[in-house]
């Protein structure tokens, strides 16, 4: 064999492996998006709501039976936040890690700890003073205190929580929290759908 035919077999071996190499991770997409969504506790149903996608264009990227494409991918690494190439190329479990981005309001910092729709939603907040103004809405909401007092007020009721108090309750109730004495307060905030409450374990 002349130098220039081994050189094209060389190539041509390449050309083989690096599209093999792209079956694999390809191949792979599949079984790591669904074991992605089950992680997260989604039904197949919730992630299509949450990411625009239909549930049969899901449940065959999840066979494999459909390409992935990046119209597919995008909104789904989206709507689970984690990075496109965790997607593509991470392991099964995902990126454990939760990468957290403040959101800052009125002086008031509000941090996401959870990734995942549809579950209860779990924040580290610290709250500047604001106007006192009751609300309703549909869920349930645990609140516990790390730093500062916490002024709370659920209809008539009106409470102060010190660091390491809990609180919690229905929020179909007129109900209103922020820092006591004008100050600021630290608090971890789990909000669930209705009917969702945070269960306490000890021992």
């Amino acid at each position: 064999m002349d130098r220039d035919a081994e050189r094209a077999d060389r190539a041509e071996h390449a050309e083989d492996a690096e599209h093999a190499e792209l079956t694999r991770t390809l191949d792979a997409i599949g079984p790591r998006l669904r074991a992605l969504r089950r992680e997260r506790g989604l039904t197949l149903e919730a992630l299509s709501q949450a990411a625009g996608i239909s549930v049969s264009t899901l449940s065959r990227l999840e066979s494999g039976k459909r390409r992935p494409t990046l119209e597919l991918l995008i909104p789904l690494a989206r709507t689970h936040r984690v990075a496109l190439d965790q997607l593509v190329a991470a392991p099964v479990t995902g990126d454990a890690r939760v990468h957290l981005k403040p959101r800052r309001r009125d002086g008031s910092i509000l941090v996401p700890l959870t990734t995942y729709p549809g579950r209860v939603q779990v924040f580290k907040q610290v709250l500047a003073y604001r106007e006192p103004k009751l609300v309703t809405h549909a869920g349930y909401e645990w609140l516990y205190v790390l730093a500062g007092e916490l002024h709370l007020v659920i209809g008539e009721r009106s409470l102060t929580l010190r660091p390491g108090e809990v609180a919690e309750f229905d929020t179909g109730e007129p109900h209103w929290f922020g820092p006591a004495e004008g100050e600021v307060v630290e608090i971890l905030h789990l909000f669930g759908p209705h009917g969702d409450q945070a269960v306490v374990r000890t021992g």
